[in-house]
């Protein structure tokens, strides 16, 4: 396996991915986009935060499915629907978990003040420029 292969782990069962590239989205926040090497309908991202940074205030504008699933550290995922309301997911070790996020909500991950955060984000069709509408920074 080289180095920009890898095994991701999706419940029971390991899945080979490629790294795509490895890219800055603001101080603070890095994330390294894969392609699974058997199923190109979808694509992984694996986010790193800061502890105290967030990522960019994002409205989901187009896709299938998106899935935001917590890896380690503590942090929490705001999500805002069509009718305004707020839901705050709280992540840490004790409290894993992933999410589906639909056309029309936004979302925004912060990092816990004292811990890195890392998250995963799983785009059904792979990611495409236009996918997410930044409304922060």
């Amino acid at each position: 396996m080289s180095d920009t292969e890898k095994l991701s782990n999706f419940g029971d069962q390991a899945v080979p991915v490629s790294l795509i590239e490895t890219m800055t989205i603001k101080e603070g926040v890095e994330c390294d986009t894969y392609a699974f090497n058997d199923d190109r309908s979808k694509d992984l991202a694996v986010v790193r935060v800061a502890g105290g940074a967030k990522t960019p205030l994002q409205l989901i504008v187009s896709g299938v499915t998106t899935t935001e699933g917590f890896i380690s550290g503590k942090g929490t995922l705001s999500i805002k629907s069509y009718d305004g309301e707020v839901t705050n997911l709280d992540f840490d070790e004790q409290n894993p978990g992933e999410v589906l996020v639909e056309v029309g909500q936004t979302m925004q991950w912060t990092a816990d003040p004292d811990s890195e955060l890392i998250f995963y984000e799983v785009c059904v069709p792979p990611y495409q420029e236009g996918r997410f509408e930044n409304l922060t920074e």
